[in-house]
């Protein structure tokens, strides 16, 4: 083999060097990747999201069989527009036992070390294949694995588990929250501010909208979660923006508002947008009395699944074996652990740094950290082995 070899700081400095933030796209860091496994004989292919801008990498290390560990992780990160760092955010930089640039943490750390073992996993004779799943597109809602995990469900080996490496201190975390996001439109009918009786005001109807999902938020942050697991301990609904009108003396014809729940993992998806669904309705024919062609529309931009913990988990069982650990955790965020759930591989959330070092300035990972996650790996070898 004619491979190069990277410790894990090097790997982690030439995929900080690529500026993937989310809009402008993955694929120089693809090719080099790429080129990386080309040298180590490792086979891959593609599964685009934007054919030319934006794709998924999947490549396997051992036998083309079913039951293997896919290690996950997206390559996208989020701007840094306006944020203030004390370095280059773009080339990695340490400062004592932190490493420091977008994406460190969140999540080109877990990346480099999964990269960086590529020749250990190569000479190692795995009898279980280690898969490398490589995402982009998470940051805007995960959307871009999505076609790289329908094309694991219906064209390859089924894997045993899904390992997905977010920053979670290298704890293994088996339930996350659902987060759905949706698009309000209120189209009212404009007339002059001194004739009210003429108009339909768009922006006061998406008052009322707003404060029913006020209500409905208090109802089911009194529920709680049960499981006493999560922070905060119960389900969240949220208006995130706003905007409409013209002018201050125009009636405004239109308002939109964006709005997103993120539910705990027991909790009925559907149960706030049917609420919400039924109150718009009850407003509808007041609106329509002034002007036809007023109304309310709402649109799910975007669905993110739960992490739901699964009895018996296999990617459970053994993220807490490779981590040397004795509990799982949960968390508030999402990840792309519940798509991969979804189509029947069990999943859980384990990686290197903290998730409050994410998407800040001077993001960074420690460089104990990256050694923990390095250990894990060495574990998942002599499992596969």
């Amino acid at each position: 083999m004619s491979g190069q070899y990277f410790t894990t700081e090097a790997m982690l400095a030439r995929l900080v060097s690529f500026d993937t933030t989310s809009r402008d796209g993955n694929m120089p860091l693809i090719e080099f990747v790429e080129h990386y496994l080309d040298g180590w004989g490792v086979p891959h292919f593609r599964v685009d999201y934007e054919a030319g801008k934006k794709t998924n990498l999947f490549a396997t290390i051992g036998p083309a069989i079913a039951g293997g560990i896919v290690l996950s992780g997206h390559t996208d990160v989020v701007p840094v527009d306006g944020q203030a760092w004390a370095s280059d955010p773009f080339s990695l930089t340490q400062r004592a036992d932190r490493l420091y640039g977008r994406g460190t943490c969140d999540m080109k750390g877990f990346i480099a070390v999964a990269l960086a073992m590529v020749p250990q996993f190569r000479e190692a004779g795995l009898a279980i294949p280690i898969h490398l799943a490589l995402s982009c597109d998470e940051e805007v809602g995960c959307k871009g694995v999505r076609p790289l995990v329908a094309h694991l469900r219906d064209h390859l080996p089924r894997p045993r588990a899904a390992l997905i490496g977010e920053p979670t201190s290298m704890q293994v975390v088996n339930a996350h929250k659902s987060a759905l996001t949706f698009a309000t439109e209120v189209t009212g009918h404009e007339a002059h501010s001194s004739l009210t009786h003429q108009g339909v005001n768009a922006i006061m109807v998406a008052g009322e909208l707003i404060s029913e999902l006020s209500r409905i938020r208090r109802e089911v942050e009194a529920r709680g979660d049960a499981s006493g697991r999560f922070d905060p301990p119960y389900s969240t609904v949220h208006v995130g923006l706003i905007e409409g009108g013209t002018a201050k003396n125009i009636i405004p014809r239109r308002s939109t508002f964006a709005w997103e729940t993120r539910l705990l993992p027991d909790a009925d998806p559907d149960e706030v947008p049917q609420r919400f669904a039924s109150f718009s309705r009850s407003l509808e024919p007041a609106m329509k009395a002034v002007a036809p062609d007023a109304g309310i529309a709402t649109e799910c931009v975007n669905r993110v699944p739960a992490l739901a913990p699964e009895s018996d988990s296999p990617a459970e069982y053994l993220a807490l074996h490779l981590a040397s650990a004795n509990g799982t955790h949960a968390v508030s965020y999402c990840t792309e652990a519940g798509l991969f759930q979804q189509i029947g591989i069990p999943a859980v959330v384990c990686g290197p740094g903290s998730i409050e070092q994410a998407h800040k300035p001077d993001e960074f990972v420690a460089v104990s950290e990256l050694r923990k996650c390095e250990a894990f790996m060495q574990r998942l070898i002599a499992r596969c082995r």
